[in-house]
């Protein structure tokens, strides 16, 4: 059966991208007009890459270097780049400071969780709930979230999903709801911060926002969708959070103490993470990239904690990074190609140019795409977008008195919230999704999307209202 299945998603995928070829290549006889032919390949090249990321029907990575090798060697048949220059291209396209910031707190954070910390939280949190199944949550999502507002969300979800499941099994209760809503309030708490969420980072680095402008503009409408989230996870799970469970015997001969298994690397780890957050606030003032301070804060912690370098490297999630470096190679050429430009000119035909059309169809135009695609694959895509937006001259004399356009805090809200919608929306989501599988509890497509949709509507609409009173206002 799950060949068969397999088998049809693949047929139902291949009969998608075919459909939608078609529609492109023949969008020059439907105008009537000649489009440039790179334009039309790189446009169905994006396509298949989404449309076969969304049915998961080739790992992410491969699918990010195969679309890049491809979309590179377009760009070569078209004269788009030039074959002696490929390889600086490729380079000049990749954004390292994206990449060196993720890698940079990928390993403080597995240094810190060698030292069991994780699991501490874990008891701590079950002990204060004392049984009470919504303490519970409450106490595991607030967490999530706040701890996803300093380091990327979906290393935090790594190391808590395993400890959430571990709990779960010891009060002999499904961990799926709790799995669920950490996932949920992650992607919601990560959306505060530069550093929270994997969009964010791409997006801080184009438009070059600081640590604090970004916390400035994005923490108010975290904190009150954060705040919503929580009310919809009660009414949502209300019926797998009904009710008090016994945990005097169950973690009774557990000592807390005895789960730190190194206070010292505990210490000189926090201590590190808290110097790097506080550069990040001002580095601004510094004039250093957020990358060589990840960086930096990750040799000075494995240099005083003498980890063992391979193993903490085996922790990196080097499969994330390359994925990353693939996507913007494929939409670095696209750009090249003039179809960026083109999807921008589109959207302000769409929009009229009215600045809060436009604003509030980036928005939502960002959450659904987001809660289809991976938001980091949307991200990167629309961040040229938004580039081009920022040029037409309504939107640039309406938002000329602000430091940053409110273009990149409405991409920033749809894609960091609308990941939420479905199990392939963010990466969190598919993390999460895949730990949960490993331990032997599935969390179907459909499942997910039962409770993530309505969510991701409600706190896209709250965080939305509440960007829009604060440009308002401000």
């Amino acid at each position: 059966m799950a060949r068969l299945y397999f088998s049809q998603k693949n047929i139902f995928a291949l009969i998608i991208i075919f459909a939608l070829s078609l529609i492109i290549f023949s969008i020059p006889s439907i105008i009537g007009k000649q489009i440039n032919p790179a334009m039309l390949f790189s446009a169905f090249l994006m396509i298949t890459i989404y449309i076969v990321l969304s049915f998961e029907l080739l790992h992410r990575t491969s699918l990010a270097l195969i679309g890049a090798l491809a979309i590179v060697v377009t760009g070569i048949f078209f004269e788009i780049v030039h074959p002696v220059e490929a390889l600086d291209v490729i380079i000049e396209l990749i954004d390292f400071n994206t990449i060196g910031l993720l890698l940079g707190m990928m390993i403080i954070v597995a240094i810190i969780g060698e030292t069991g910390i994780f699991n501490w939280v874990g008891l701590k949190a079950t002990r204060l709930s004392k049984g009470n199944l919504w303490k519970l949550m409450l106490i595991l999502c607030s967490f999530t979230a706040i701890t996803s507002m300093f380091v990327d969300n979906v290393t935090i979800i790594l190391l808590m999903v395993p400890v959430t499941i571990s709990i779960c099994r010891a009060l002999d209760i499904s961990p799926i709801p709790f799995i669920l809503g950490q996932t949920l309030s992650s992607n919601i708490g990560g959306a505060a911060t530069l550093i929270g969420d994997p969009p964010n980072i791409i997006i801080g680095s184009a438009a070059n926002i600081d640590f604090n402008a970004f916390i400035i503009h994005m923490g108010p409408a975290s904190l009150v969708t954060f705040i919503v989230g929580l009310f919809l996870i009660k009414i949502i799970f209300r019926n797998d959070l009904q009710g008090t469970i016994n945990i005097s015997n169950k973690f009774k001969s557990v000592d807390e103490e005895s789960l730190i298994r190194d206070k010292t690397l505990l210490l000189k780890s926090l201590g590190v993470l808290f110097g790097v957050i506080f550069l990040f606030s001002v580095h601004g003032l510094l004039h250093l990239q957020v990358s060589i301070i990840a960086l930096g804060g990750a040799a000075v912690l494995l240099t005083i904690s003498r980890s063992h370098v391979e193993k903490i490297l085996q922790e990196v999630d080097w499969s994330t990074l390359i994925f990353f470096a693939g996507l913007f190679v494929v939409v670095g050429v696209a750009e090249k190609s003039g179809l960026i430009e083109s999807l921008a000119v589109i959207t302000l035909g769409i929009t009229g140019g009215d600045p809060w059309v436009t604003i509030h169809s980036i928005v939502w135009l960002s959450a659904l795409a987001s809660a289809f695609v991976d938001n980091i694959p949307f991200t990167t895509t629309m961040v040229p977008i938004i580039e081009n937006l920022n040029l037409n001259v309504n939107i640039e004399q309406a938002f000329s008195i602000f430091q940053y356009s409110p273009l990149w805090w409405a991409l920033a809200i749809g894609a960091d919230l609308g990941g939420n919608g479905t199990l392939i929306g963010s990466s969190a989501g598919v993390v999460a999704a895949g730990i949960s599988l490993k331990y032997g509890n599935k969390i179907s497509f459909l499942k997910w999307f039962k409770v993530g949709f309505p969510f991701m509507l409600i706190t896209v609409a709250t965080g939305s209202l509440v960007l829009t009173t604060m440009i308002l206002f401000m």
